[in-house]
């Protein structure tokens, strides 16, 4: 099989109304038919997108794990997440997506990025509605979708206040009260940032300790930090992002092993195996051998 560069979307790449470059929105169906050369196989985007499936089935693979798709199910994706879709004739629903700057320009110190299923990359994409609560999401997405498609006074306005309504809607189905009342938020502040950090910096650092001195941390209260807002550990972080990247590049670069190796900052293949045998069960080569029976 030829490997593929993978494609990475924005919005201006979609039909949309009135060539708007912050934001869109449609009906699932119309938005699978008028863009399905482009959607229907693996990419990635540089906005925020929100979906809700009203009707069919299928599966969604989203960084190389596979979710269901049925009614009642949200999958909201932030920018960079490589994702692609398998779904039934039947599939219906609604979607929506916006640049990071349409949200943050409106708020001071809101950030779009808040949202705990924006918040960090390790979070589920995933969120399975309850019946109760299925009608009042769905009827705020047919809004968006609705207001959308017309041209009336404050269009955008509107937009951006039934979106931050729906990702607080969205959040609350999201946490359970629990965690909730438990969440540290000046920490998960504090992750977000480590988070960018590590995306930037995967390639060349990978010690916990020169990011914790990047953050003017110690080491063990970076881990604290973590550890209460994720359940993992800084080295978690580093070494998840190092094992996407690897993915991503086994997949759809056509670097061989070895230049992957050296790319993602090793020096030595054989040791990479081991590392990624460790933390996927599967050697490199095994894994996509496995992808590609997918």
């Amino acid at each position: 099989m030829k490997k593929k560069t993978l494609p990475v979307y924005d919005i201006a790449a979609f039909q949309h109304l009135g060539g708007d470059s912050d934001f869109y929105a449609n009906d699932l169906r119309s938005h699978l038919k008028q863009n399905e050369q482009i959607i229907l196989l693996p990419h990635g985007h540089d906005f925020y997108m929100s979906v809700l499936i009203t009707a069919g089935s299928g599966t969604h693979e989203i960084e190389f794990t596979n979710y269901p798709v049925k009614s009642g199910n949200v999958f909201l994706l932030g920018p960079g997440k490589v994702h692609t879709w398998e779904l039934s004739d039947d599939i219906d629903g609604y979607v929506f997506f916006h640049t990071k700057e349409f949200y943050d320009l409106n708020f001071t110190y809101e950030k779009v990025a808040n949202y705990p299923f924006f918040s960090s990359l390790g979070n589920t994409p995933l969120i399975v509605l309850k019946k109760s609560s299925l009608q009042k999401i769905e009827s705020i997405f047919s809004e968006i979708v609705k207001e959308y498609r017309q041209h009336e006074l404050m269009k955008f306005k509107k937009l951006f206040s039934m979106v931050n309504i729906l990702y607080i809607e969205l959040s609350r189905e999201y946490l359970p009260q629990k965690i909730r009342d438990n969440q540290n938020l000046p920490y998960l502040a504090r992750v977000q940032q480590l988070e960018d950090l590590i995306n930037k910096n995967f390639v060349h650092i990978k010690s916990p300790g020169e990011y914790a001195r990047l953050m003017f941390v110690s080491e063990k209260h970076l881990n604290r930090m973590v550890k209460v807002s994720l359940n993992k550990t800084t080295s978690d972080l580093i070494t998840e992002r190092i094992i996407l990247e690897a993915k991503r590049m086994l997949v759809f670069s056509k670097k061989n092993i070895t230049e992957i190796t050296a790319e993602l900052g090793y020096t030595d293949s054989a040791y990479f195996f081991r590392f990624f045998k460790k933390k996927t069960t599967l050697t490199p080569t095994n894994f996509l051998k496995q992808f590609r029976k997918v």
